[in-house]
C-alpha cells in the first residue's frame, strides 16, 4: 500500500496541457464571474467620468444639466437685509445663473438692483426690496 497521501492518482485532476491547445479545457482554475466583470467595467466607467469631471469641468461633460442659483441669491439678499449688511446688499455683485439665460455678473446684479430695477427687472428673480437699508445712489461728478 502506498502511504504517500499527497500524490493523486485520479486522472480527472491531472492538469496537463495537450499539444496544440491554446486554451485547454481540462485545466482547472478559478475564473471571474460575469457579475464581477460587469462590476469592474462599471467601476472603471464611473472612475473615468469622475476624473474627467474634476479635470475638464462638469459643465463640459454634462452640458444638458442646467444649474440654477437664483434661490441662493434670494436667500443671501434676505440675509443681508435682515442683518443690516449694507455692503452685501448694495455693493456685492452676484453671479446669477437662472438656467435659461447666460450667467450674468455686472453692476446690475447687486441685491438692490435685482430688487428695485435695472436691466434684469423683467426676469423677476424674486429679490425683495429691503426697507431697512438705504443704498446711496451714485451721481456722476460735475464737470
Amino acid at each position: 500500500m502506498n502511504k504517500n497521501i499527497f500524490k493523486q492518482n485520479n486522472p480527472q485532476f491531472h492538469m496537463q496541457k495537450k499539444r496544440g491547445d491554446f486554451l485547454p479545457k481540462d485545466i482547472k482554475g478559478q475564473g471571474l464571474s460575469v457579475n464581477a466583470i460587469i462590476l469592474i467595467i462599471l467601476g472603471l466607467v464611473v472612475l473615468v467620468i469622475l476624473i474627467l469631471g474634476f479635470t475638464v469641468g462638469w459643465n463640459k461633460i454634462f452640458p444638458f444639466v442646467k444649474s440654477n442659483n437664483v434661490q441662493n441669491i434670494v436667500t443671501a439678499c434676505e440675509t443681508a437685509c435682515t442683518t443690516g449688511a449694507k455692503y452685501d446688499y448694495c455693493t456685492v455683485q452676484r453671479e446669477v445663473n437662472d438656467g435659461t439665460n447666460p450667467k450674468i455678473k455686472d453692476a446690475d446684479t447687486t441685491c438692490e438692483k435685482l430688487a428695485s430695477g435695472g436691466k434684469y427687472t423683467g426676469r423677476n428673480y424674486g429679490v425683495e426690496i429691503c426697507s431697512a437699508i438705504t443704498c446711496a445712489t451714485e451721481t456722476p461728478p460735475a464737470p
